[in-house]
């Protein structure tokens, strides 16, 4: 074993929590007005406007879900999937190249979010500790004495 593999969870960890922080934000300022609004103009999304106030739900929710680490996995795979949308549909027909077309968050954010739902949350996560959670009281639960 690595001596750097001692920071896989606590680094996992962090990735998750920050990655969804700041999807999570995008979210914020766009649904809200707040933070420099949508896209800098300092104005929310008009409410239920398709794609754009959706795309911003999807933000805030999925990210909230990610930072805290619950549904991880869920939340992941379609925060992953609406940078997809984004990207092909919004940055790649002004261009190939992420760096031609504007679509460098895009592509990360799908690619960032894909590498949290094939790893899962780490062990410093809400669905990591409600499994721990569940684990332990099941013993109680199949004997049927309580605690």
């Amino acid at each position: 074993m690595y001596r750097a593999d001692r920071f896989a969870e606590p680094v996992l960890a962090l990735f998750r929590a920050v990655t969804g922080f700041l999807f999570m934000i995008h979210g914020v300022a766009s649904v809200f007005g707040v933070l420099g609004g949508n896209r800098g103009t300092g104005r929310a999304i008009e409410f239920a406007a398709w794609p754009g106030w959706w795309a911003a739900l999807i933000q805030l929710v999925c990210g909230a879900l990610v930072l805290g680490g619950l549904f991880t996995r869920v939340a992941a795979v379609l925060a992953s999937g609406s940078m997809v949308y984004a990207y092909f549909v919004v940055h790649q027909p002004d261009g190939l190249l992420p760096l031609r077309n504007g679509g460098e968050a895009a592509a990360m954010y799908c690619w960032a979010f894909l590498l949290i739902a094939v790893l899962g949350p780490g062990a410093w996560a809400l669905d990591s500790f409600l499994a721990r959670r569940r684990v332990a009281a099941a013993p109680r639960a199949i004997s049927g004495k309580a605690s």
